[in-house]
């Protein structure tokens, strides 16, 4: 396992970049969203587990934190490995926003996870005049050794330089809607000037990307899948990735993009079919 700051690309699944409070996170992970909790789920997350992931994302409004839980307690048993082999992370709901609260939901996520600790927490989403409480907890949470590492979900930059205002700990992660329909270059611009690790959720824009014919073109050329064309996209840019997957045939699929390199041309021409569409709410008009 290698671990690295953000400026290299990941060369391999077991690969770990550097986030600011030095843990090391892998480049390439399982998301749960909108999987039902139960044996699918718990088969999905012991595939990926057996198959090299390291990392594995959930939140507590997915309900499905206990699935993810068991899956990853049978896989450690069956595989051999130890906790710290793996990277967890959940997030924190909006009605549970606030000091006190957000306290009371880190534990409650533990205690559906069966876990001591979380590699990664985070603000699922930026409700106004809510978040600010919630980092605060999240701040205390990280310092008291509880949690590894903290982070925000869906902050444009406006939200982050609100919270970095106020906050003592510059978020280390924004995990974000983030695809090549959006692309999100000044967001990317200002978290590398701070220091804060990009994530992508729907990397794969759920399913709307497989027939844009510029992405069937080059997955033709490289002879690899859109899918990963598009994962290895998010890699070159140092995005960290969570595709969703219950088969394990497609996680596989999904974690075979470290052995083939995107030139810069197509990159550029990947770049360029960003509309600024959104699959998920915009951050600034969501109403949940």
């Amino acid at each position: 396992m290698n671990t690295f700051s953000s400026p290299r690309v990941p060369l391999h699944l077991d690969d770990r970049i550097s986030l600011a409070s030095g843990i090391g996170m892998p480049p390439l992970g399982l998301g749960v969203f909108k999987v039902e909790d139960g044996q699918e789920l718990v088969d999905a997350v012991k595939s990926a587990i057996r198959l090299g992931y390291r990392s594995i994302d959930t939140a507590s409004v997915y309900g499905n934190e206990a699935g993810v839980g068991r899956g990853i307690r049978e896989a450690l048993a069956e595989n051999g490995l130890r906790r710290e082999y793996l990277f967890v992370t959940s997030k924190v709901w909006n009605s549970d926003l606030g000091y006190e609260e957000t306290l009371a939901a880190y534990e409650k996520s533990l205690e559906l996870l069966g876990l001591d600790y979380l590699d990664l927490y985070l603000i699922h989403w930026p409700v106004d005049g809510k978040y600010a409480e919630a980092w605060r907890a999240l701040e205390e949470l990280y310092r008291a050794g509880r949690v590894k590492a903290i982070g925000v979900s869906n902050f444009h930059v406006h939200h982050l330089e609100t919270l970095m205002n106020r906050a003592e700990i510059v978020p280390m992660v924004n995990q974000i809607e983030f695809h090549p329909m959006l692309s999100q270059p000044e967001l990317r611009d200002f978290a590398r000037k701070h220091g804060i690790v990009l994530e992508a959720w729907s990397p794969l824009m759920q399913g709307g990307l497989f027939e844009e014919p510029l992405l069937l073109e080059l997955a033709a050329s490289y002879r690899r899948t859109v899918a990963q064309i598009v994962l290895r996209w998010d890699l070159q840019h140092r995005v960290i990735t969570i595709p969703k997957s219950i088969r394990e045939a497609r996680i596989a699929e999904n974690a075979n993009v470290f052995d083939f390199e995107l030139t810069e041309e197509d990159m550029r021409r990947i770049d360029a079919l960003n509309v600024n569409r959104r699959v998920g709410p915009d951050p600034d008009s969501f109403d949940f």
